[in-house]
């Protein structure tokens, strides 16, 4: 049975103090949206009425944020958890290899920052076209990383590390902005850091999706690592903000649906499992269904200019 990182003795002093105000627009009026009960420690979410912006609040402690990220979280073994990259990266290369060509249809060279970077898999279809560089904030994740690419690879957070004006061509945060305390300061750091014609990819949920308004409470997407919520209207509003000029909006993502089915692969045991890929074509086109600000799913992939 999978356990929770945070023991409940300790969950009466893992809250930060209540936010009275939106972290991304300062606003003061917020709207209670869910509590979700899903985990434990159960946690809170708002809605601003300003911006739309949902975010946790009260947010956990820092401390406690960064010991979610340890080796239980990459090796399924927590009960707040993700893949295990490197035992599947045969797979996830297709993935991560479309994924970059469809980045040199508008940038093909130059140095390339991956904001969460885990293992570094996503690094290594990179540095066949780019100058490789990443963030993590897990030391475990960063430790592996750091065995391929060396000083290349930053522990810590965007905020810790200063870089360069004008040093990247392309930044990468692929699932990542959602974990982030202050997306608005992440946002406005990538169009610094980013050279004139410069690149951002970023790949999170779409809170105005079908998808997540069906769902609720019970949405899969509300985790204890997961700090801020978007939809496509609230961060196009902060992109824009930020300095962002030309930005593009892929429902469900840029790369297709065959990498997504060749990825999938590394989950099957046996011949019947193909039938996933029923399950998973059906959901990719219906992602294509989209207005506006609404889309039948809540997948969402944004390509951001500077």
């Amino acid at each position: 049975m999978k356990q929770s990182v945070i023991n409940k003795s300790e969950t009466d002093d893992m809250y930060a103090r209540r936010l009275p105000s939106c972290p991304v627009c300062n606003g003061t009026s917020l709207n209670f949206l869910y509590e979700i009960l899903s985990y434990i420690p159960p946690f809170t979410v708002d809605r601003c009425k300003t911006c739309g912006f949902i975010f946790m609040n009260p947010r956990f402690k820092n401390s406690v944020i960064i010991k979610l990220y340890g080796s239980s979280y990459y090796t399924g073994n927590a009960e707040y958890s993700y893949h295990d990259e490197r035992e599947a990266s045969e797979y996830f290369s297709h993935v991560w290899d479309k994924r970059i060509r469809v980045i040199r249809t508008y940038v093909k060279k130059g140095n390339l920052l991956d904001v969460g970077c885990s293992f570094g898999g996503f690094l290594k279809s990179a540095s066949k076209y780019f100058v490789p560089h990443g963030i993590e904030i897990s030391s475990f994740a960063a430790g592996h990383a750091k065995s391929i690419f060396g000083d290349m690879i930053h522990a810590g957070t965007l905020a810790d590390h200063r870089f360069p004006e004008n040093y990247f061509s392309v930044i990468s945060m692929i699932e990542l902005l959602e974990h982030l305390p202050d997306p608005a300061f992440a946002l406005s750091e990538c169009h610094r850091l980013l050279r004139n014609g410069g690149l951002l990819v970023i790949q999170t949920a779409n809170m105005d999706g079908l998808q997540a308004k069906i769902f609720g409470r019970k949405y899969a997407y509300f985790m204890p690592g997961h700090l801020s919520y978007f939809s496509r209207k609230s961060l196009l509003r902060i992109l824009r903000k930020s300095g962002f000029g030309k930005i593009k909006v892929y429902y469900p993502v840029e790369f297709g649906l065959l990498p997504k089915l060749k990825k999938s692969k590394y989950s099957f045991k046996s011949f019947w499992d193909y039938r996933k890929w029923l399950r998973i074509a059906a959901y990719h086109y219906a992602g294509k269904i989209h207005f506006g600000n609404f889309a039948v799913t809540s997948s969402m992939v944004i390509y951001a200019f500077k």
